[in-house]
């Protein structure tokens, strides 16, 4: 009788270690401890700087005098429009907004992709003939929809905290649809800065202060890219931009990480 074996084919392995990722994701304190914090972030900001708008500070050294303001309405935490006042200033404003994000996500990275490493589960994985290149696309699209995750709940959390400090939701120079493009480009966007992440953390392997460095050092590098790229008043250019973006840099980035796997070892 002969004896037929199934094929392990691409897509069958590209599956199995999804569902693994995705299971190991939402069984970890992890992910739900960072959805907490990106809920609650904004609703922390936007009720303490409306409570300190227009407080003046006085320099001890200098005598001068500062005035902080708070947001004018709730959309300034989702973004600026483009070549609005807001869109090149530097002020607490432009600084504690949903780019933030960016930072939150760097962390559930390197912690979730370096505790592979740590553990020993990444060197069993790869002892079992496990494609490297299958981790690599499996870590990439998990990360991602944990980054998108992160940035709905601090939209929920934004909505939450503007109604409670009862500030206006008013817009201005831009459209309800153009919020819905803002989002869903910034959500776009964490393809780039997963891929990135997802580069540091194979480089760092099990030595997750260097991968937070070089995430934390990207994530500063690019900070003041973000808001140009995905302004409040983006249209579907700036979708598709932050689409094939995100399509490229994930395709060449974790090529360049699954050589780093391969020439290097995993402890």
């Amino acid at each position: 009788m002969e004896m037929n074996f199934e094929k392990n084919t691409f897509r069958k392995r590209l599956s199995t270690m999804l569902v693994v990722d995705f299971r190991r994701m939402f069984t970890s304190p992890l992910f739900y401890l960072m959805l907490g914090i990106s809920l609650v972030m904004p609703i922390l900001i936007l009720v303490m700087t409306t409570m300190m708008d227009g407080t003046v500070s006085v320099n001890p050294q200098t005598g001068v005098e500062t005035v902080i303001e708070g947001f004018d309405n709730v959309w300034q935490i989702i973004g600026a429009v483009s070549g609005g006042e807001q869109a090149m200033a530097m002020d607490i404003t432009s600084m504690c907004n949903i780019n933030m994000m960016f930072f939150i996500i760097s962390v559930f990275v390197c912690l979730f992709v370096g505790a592979d490493f740590s553990s020993g589960y990444a060197k069993n994985l790869f002892t079992v003939r496990s494609k490297k290149s299958d981790y690599i696309i499996a870590k990439t699209v998990v990360c991602c929809l944990a980054g998108a995750s992160m940035m709905i709940a601090f939209f929920i959390g934004a909505m939450i905290g503007g109604a409670v400090a009862g500030l206006p939701f008013t817009l201005e120079g831009a459209s309800a649809v153009n919020v819905v493009m803002c989002l869903l480009a910034k959500i776009l966007l964490v393809g780039i800065f997963a891929s990135i992440y997802l580069l540091a953390s194979v480089i760092a392997k099990q030595r997750l202060w260097l991968s937070l460095i070089i995430a934390f050092g990207v994530a500063v590098l690019m900070f003041t890219m973000i808001p140009i790229i995905t302004p409040l008043n983006s249209t579907i250019i700036n979708v598709l931009l932050c689409l094939v973006g995100s399509a490229l840099f994930s395709f060449g980035i974790g090529f360049g990480s699954k050589v780093i796997l391969d020439k290097t070892s995993l402890v």
